[in-house]
């Protein structure tokens, strides 16, 4: 299978193109622009620059979430006009916290991706990572963040990642060996992840109207809607 990957859920907007036995291409940029400006030229510049369109992929992914409610859709939306005009591809859509574990496949051990949610609140996951793969020991949930670093379960190292790791391990593990800091450059989004999760399982392939973002908590027009009618 040949994949594109489409990151937009974070402040990094990146894409990537990958196959089973290599990563050919991958882009990711740091940006203050949209991404609805930014994500579809770069798809298009790094598909050209491996000579490849479109209708030579097999599939293509985005990240479901948790993260930026708005660069969530984007990246839905991409991929759904992407299929309208290649309607051959496969589709999915992988959550973020496990394609921030991918990042770390190498790594044995637990794997604690956090991402920021609101003050005292994280968007958490934990995952374990083996030569058999990565795992989910739980589902992607919200939490107080206190609360659950204080009960974290540290029978094995840990390492941490995503926005949030590097704060997290300043507060509660400072002088802890065994919980580890995932290397700055695996801490961020990237869509080649993407594609990784994406080749590990071809099955989470759906239908191109069933791409749905799980932002694991109300969005604002929910909340609003559910007070107006209090």
């Amino acid at each position: 299978m040949l994949i594109l990957g489409i990151e937009t859920s974070g402040k990094v907007a990146s894409c990537a193109v990958m196959s089973e036995e290599r990563l050919l291409a991958e882009n990711l940029v740091y940006t203050k622009l949209t991404h609805s400006q930014i994500i579809l030229p770069m798809a298009e510049e790094l598909l050209a620059d491996c000579s490849l369109t479109f209708k030579d992929l097999d599939g293509i992914v985005c990240a479901a979430g948790p993260g930026s409610y708005t660069g969530l859709r984007i990246g839905i939306a991409a991929v759904k006009g992407i299929v309208l005009g290649a309607p051959h591809l496969k589709c999915a859509a992988v959550s973020t916290l496990e394609a921030l574990c991918r990042e770390l496949a190498g790594f044995t051990g637990r794997i604690v991706p956090v991402l920021y949610a609101r003050p005292g609140k994280i968007y958490v996951g934990e995952y374990e990572s083996s030569a058999a793969g990565i795992r989910a020991l739980s589902e992607d949930r919200i939490t107080d963040e206190a609360e659950f670093f204080a009960s974290l379960e540290r029978s094995v190292p840990v390492m941490l990642t995503g926005d949030r790791a590097a704060e997290i391990k300043s507060l509660y593990f400072a002088n802890d060996a065994d919980v580890l800091l995932a290397p700055t450059a695996n801490r961020l989004q990237r869509a080649s992840a993407l594609c990784a999760a994406f080749l590990a399982d071809p099955s989470r392939a759906v239908d191109p109207e069933d791409l749905a973002a799980s932002y694991l908590q109300a969005t604002k027009a929910e909340k609003d809607k559910a007070h107006s009618e209090m």
